[in-house]
């Protein structure tokens, strides 16, 4: 069987990126292709579409009503099986392979999130996003396929995949690589030890990318409810509003910056609360977080919710006009002995990824 696997464009870091990884691992295409690729190193072999040879190579928001028509390039010729790694439209090339009867399988990490849920999405806040929002959902809508089989990363994205599309789709959580995480501690460089030095014995912590939508100021308040100091890992464009914010809280908060994987694993272990209150399509960093044995808490609403309700490794939070509705969550979660959750991540590990996507690529029966 000569199967292609392709998926969006490729960056530097990136959750999809690592799936797309695991799934090439899994299945051993003959070909691999995305739009654009920014990390060679990493992902040599792969065929670019015309987008990467033009002026709009990374511009997201400039390429995409041009996104389709370099779906629609890629040769077909002697394919037997396309699985799509999807997050904005290479489900439509699953869904062209499927109209020539090739198997085809679509793994969905959401549909587009700046044409469905733009309040999630700067992009979507654009002047293509906003003017082109209503063709671009029936566009978008039409190239699904009830010819394709689709996999979801969540039950939340399940949801949003048949109210987008009107297909269903099964879920696969994407691989955490928590069985690194439980090794036990990485070596750190003289610098990452340095900043575990300047830290308080006992922490808050919130970690991410710093744009609005992560919420992180979720976490500076998760401090100040239990009274301890609150560290956050991260960067980005929300990080001076961020400092602001922490410059009148009633507890220490402390900025690391950008920081190593190792780096990060050693801060979850010495953390007495991960917060992660951002709505999102999985979760990855709650996950990891469990699996070093500290409780999180993350929102109600969003797939995050998921792994910490099947492990039982922290609580759920409701969010509401930029505060917790309950702040005795926060006192329960911090409370939580989560010895059993470190264990009990092991179903979203990357050797059960790979067990449900095979399972998933089998024929229907």
């Amino acid at each position: 069987m000569h199967t292609l696997v392709a998926h969006e464009w490729i960056a530097e870091i990136g959750g999809s990126e690592n799936v797309f990884e695991q799934i090439r691992r899994a299945v051993a295409p003959d070909r691999a292709v995305c739009l654009w690729n920014d990390d060679p190193q990493r992902f040599g072999a792969l065929e670019v579409s015309w987008l990467a040879h033009s002026p709009l190579r990374g511009r997201k928001a400039a390429a995409m009503p041009f996104m389709g028509s370099a779906w629609k390039h890629v040769d077909l010729t002697g394919v037997d099986r396309v699985i799509a790694s999807s997050h904005a439209f290479s489900h439509h090339l699953a869904g062209r392979a499927a109209a020539r009867g090739i198997a085809s399988f679509a793994y969905v990490h959401s549909p587009a999130r700046y044409v469905w849920v733009p309040e999630l999405d700067d992009r979507g806040k654009s002047v293509i996003g906003r003017l082109g929002r209503s063709y671009f959902r029936s566009w978008d809508r039409r190239h699904a396929s009830k010819d394709v089989r689709y996999a979801a990363n969540s039950v939340f994205v399940a949801a949003r995949i048949a109210q987008a599309w009107g297909v269903d789709a099964s879920v696969i959580y994407p691989p955490v690589d928590v069985d690194r995480i439980q090794r036990g501690p990485c070596a750190l460089s003289a610098a990452d030890e340095a900043v575990l030095a300047n830290l308080p014995a006992e922490f808050v912590l919130g970690a991410s990318r710093f744009v609005p939508y992560k919420n992180l100021d979720a976490a500076i308040m998760a401090g100040e409810i239990v009274g301890l100091p609150v560290v956050l890992a991260g960067d980005g464009p929300d990080k001076m509003r961020l400092k602001a914010s922490a410059g009148g809280a009633r507890v220490p908060v402390a900025f690391t910056g950008r920081v190593s994987d190792g780096l990060l694993v050693e801060l979850y272990r010495r953390a007495a609360l991960f917060v992660y209150m951002a709505v999102e399509d999985f979760g990855i960093m709650p996950v990891e977080a469990m699996a070093c044995g500290t409780p999180v808490i993350v929102n109600d609403v969003g797939g995050a919710r998921e792994s910490v309700c099947a492990t039982g490794g922290g609580t759920t939070a409701v969010w509401r006009d930029g505060r917790f509705a309950d702040p005795g969550v926060v006192e329960a979660s911090l409370a939580l002995d989560c010895t059993g959750a470190a264990a009990a991540v092991a179903d979203f590990s990357t050797a059960s990824f790979r067990t449900n996507l095979l399972a998933w690529l089998q024929p229907a029966q």
